[in-house]
């Protein structure tokens, strides 16, 4: 498997539909959102390998990429652990990953399309290396309001579920459907709904971990609307209409921040519109690229 190292860790990466970037094409990346990995977006690459070499790859310890290496302990690193791993697994760091990537592979302008916790660091990514992008799609984003005893108990809940991922549990029928139901309101293929699950238990810790404590905080309902709102470079939001995790209306939120941003609803989808209607997925992002001008 092709691996290349990006600011210290061994990121996976590949080509859809192509060994290497031919330059006869652009070049779009795809990012994938918490506890995933690139492998669900390998049908919307090959259905647009037509016109861009697409890239996939795994964000830092997702996926076949691998975790950062645990910093020396210290009084100062031991005193507060949750703040250490904001600090190491803070979206911002993720997005200058992208900036990393984008350089090892000799890459200077490319199209973005990114998906939930990965859109979010799009986003960062676009506001501070707007000259390397085309336009940038953004499927299932949004902005929230800060609510301090929901966010605890989410953030209670999540590390639980972190914490207790036998890998066992991959073996027990049917519990790939149980996993995906909260996502989905449409059904996706069967192996799909198991690599999603194969994906999540094999998710490092603190990666799994960190990500939910900075996903899903104070500073990004503060931070991600300023963001939403800077953005320069053409951008077309995709929302699914029954999303339970990013609900649309904070899609259409977020799109009224900027006159960058379109917005689309895909009626009868929720968190994976791009798996549940591909065709009006595709139509919709297809409209898009042929209507931005590249910025």
């Amino acid at each position: 498997m092709p691996y290349i190292p990006v600011r210290g860790v061994e990121h996976y990466y590949e080509w859809i539909g192509t060994d290497r970037p031919t330059g006869s094409k652009p070049v779009m990346v795809f990012i994938h959102g918490w506890g995933g990995s690139s492998r669900y977006w390998e049908s919307t690459a090959r259905a647009l390998a037509d016109r861009f070499d697409c890239l996939l790859y795994d964000l830092r310890g997702f996926g076949r990429s691998r975790p950062l290496t645990a910093p020396d302990s210290s009084e100062a690193t031991l005193a507060d652990p949750r703040a250490q791993l904001e600090a190491l697994y803070d979206l911002e760091t993720y997005a200058e990953d992208l900036a990393g990537l984008l350089d090892a592979l000799g890459l200077d302008r490319v199209d973005l399309n990114s998906h939930s916790m990965g859109a979010s660091v799009a986003t960062l990514f676009l506001n501070r290396y707007g000259d390397r992008v085309r336009r940038a799609i953004l499927t299932c984003s949004g902005i929230f309001e800060y609510d301090e005893p929901a966010f605890s108990a989410f953030h209670k809940w999540g590390g639980q579920v972190v914490k207790f991922r036998p890998l066992w549990l991959a073996k027990i029928p049917f519990v790939d459907r149980l996993f995906m139901a909260r996502f989905l309101h449409r059904s996706i293929p069967t192996a799909l709904q198991r690599a999603f699950l194969e994906d999540f238990l094999i998710a490092d810790y603190e990666a799994a971990l960190g990500t939910i404590y900075t996903s899903v905080s104070k500073k990004a309902t503060e931070v991600m609307p300023r963001e939403f709102a800077r953005l320069q470079v053409p951008v077309l939001l995709v929302a699914g209409q029954y999303d339970r995790i990013i609900p649309a209306a904070m899609g259409r939120e977020a799109a009224n921040l900027s006159d960058r941003i379109d917005f689309v609803e895909i009626s009868k989808t929720a968190h994976f519109p791009m798996l549940e209607d591909p065709q009006t997925y595709l139509q919709r992002v297809t409209e898009f690229l042929e209507s931005a001008s590249p910025a």
